[in-house]
């Protein structure tokens, strides 16, 4: 049995988030937009702010539901 015919399958594509990063590079560097590279770059920073909150709430209850 090959492993193209597993039931299970692993998702190495690109995601959202990277393919709209990649969407706003090439709109810059064609100039279609004229944004600074922060906002072009921020798909990348705001879901790892995200995440990093996600990380933080989480610790939180945490750290209180230890101590029940």
């Amino acid at each position: 049995m090959s492993n193209s015919s597993s039931s299970s399958s692993a998702n190495g594509g690109v995601g959202f988030i990277g393919l709209l990063t990649i969407v706003f590079v090439g709109l810059k560097l064609t100039g279609v937009i004229n944004w600074s590279w922060l906002w072009v770059l921020s798909p990348i920073w705001i879901s790892f702010l995200f995440i990093l909150g996600l990380l933080f709430v989480v610790f939180i209850l945490w750290v209180i539901l230890k101590d029940k």
